[in-house]
């Protein structure tokens, strides 16, 4: 018996075979998204594990919680047995339950990063970026990047990231332009201990000078960063600070860059040479370096001091006529001077008298014997 097709059953053989296709389309894609969201959510999985400490399920569940997966506790142990098949991780039979790497897995090959570590990542990057060197940062870069990638739909970002910023004790200022290139080769020459020579304008010059420089340090001070560097026309080798952003041009050079004898840079912070000298202290055995001082002020200027010390030996006398008087040693330096001008009628005396005499003295103002080249 022969069969004929109408133009009907042909329309519905059509419709039955693109339905069919869509619904295989349709399903395969399902697959696919449920595969990719499995993926991710074992890889954060691993990336939670440590090699000598057992982590808990708990943990890890609240971690991928935070991180913004929406699944159940119980889907975390079956993600863990399931990767403890294919992947070196090992459980103990504590309970609650912990996991770990195993001691002999190749973790140098994961790139893993938990939410603590994307954090601490993320504040590197806000805050630390201009005092790393370029071979350090390019490194830094992808880690990063994976940072912001791990807590871009994180509730920590809003629970921690976003509820933390620090504040400069200080009036805010723009830090001024740096030339990227000539950082950038300061730092190498830095890192790898290299002379560089430099096109660099002194502060009461209007044209640049050309110096072979060692560089030593790098030192951030407010908004401005410092090199300290000495020049290899001086036969004193006396330590320099140049700013940054006063140098035009930098060439790094082949020869090593020599550092003064037992130079330890928290020796030289600690002595106060970045506080930069005053002129009426040169009289001083060294400058006026860890000088017993007196300072006297009323009780509400000096609250802070109660809190925060100047030095260790800081010894602080509430006066019968409700006056404060705080005995301490510190180096007397312009910065010194320039913060006791900050308290205004709030600082009542001051001791050594040279001392109070430089706070008074506006003529002062701005003259240092350490001031940056």
């Amino acid at each position: 018996m022969t069969v004929h097709h109408t133009h009907t059953d042909k329309r519905i053989d059509e419709q039955r075979t693109s339905t069919d296709a869509s619904a295989a389309e349709a399903h395969h894609n399902h697959n696919n998204r449920h595969g990719a969201a499995t993926t991710a959510r074992q890889w954060q999985v691993l990336s939670q594990l440590q090699r000598n400490r057992w982590v808990g399920t708990t943990h890890i569940y609240e971690q991928l919680k935070l991180a913004g997966f929406d699944i159940s506790l119980r889907t975390v142990q079956r993600d863990l047995n399931a990767l403890s098949k294919r992947f070196p991780i090992e459980k103990n039979n504590a309970n609650p339950q912990g996991w770990r790497w195993r001691d002999d897995a190749p973790l140098h090959s994961l790139p893993h990063m938990n939410l603590s570590q994307a954090v601490a990542f993320n504040m590197v990057e806000a805050n630390l970026t201009q005092l790393l060197p370029p071979v350090i940062l390019d490194e830094l870069f992808p880690w990063f990047d994976l940072a912001r990638r791990q807590l871009k739909n994180s509730k920590v970002t809003h629970s921690w990231i976003d509820r933390v910023r620090i504040e400069p004790a200080t009036q805010p200022l723009i830090a001024p332009h740096i030339d990227l290139e000539s950082k950038d080769n300061l730092y190498h020459a830095l890192f790898y201990q290299l002379q560089v020579k430099a096109c660099y304008t002194r502060s009461n010059k209007n044209e640049a000078s050309e110096y072979t420089l060692n560089p030593i340090a790098i030192i951030q001070r407010g908004v401005i960063i410092y090199l300290l560097a000495t020049r290899t026309d001086d036969p004193e080798a006396i330590i320099r600070t140049f700013a940054l952003h006063r140098f035009d041009s930098v060439e790094i050079l082949e020869s090593p860059a020599q550092t003064p004898e037992d130079f330890q840079l928290d020796t030289y912070l600690e002595a106060g040479s970045m506080g930069f000298s005053h002129p009426l202290f040169g009289e001083l055995p060294e400058r006026g370096k860890n000088t017993a001082i007196e300072l006297q002020f009323t009780k509400q200027a000096g609250k802070s001091l109660t809190e925060s010390k100047l030095s260790d030996d800081q010894v602080v006398t509430v006066n019968d006529d409700d006056t404060l008087t705080i005995k301490t040693t510190v180096n007397l330096t312009s910065q010194l001077v320039w913060w006791l001008r900050g308290f205004g009628s709030g600082l009542l005396n001051a001791h050594p008298e040279l001392l109070y005499r430089a706070v008074l003295d506006n003529s002062a103002n701005n003259a240092t014997d350490n001031k940056p080249d």
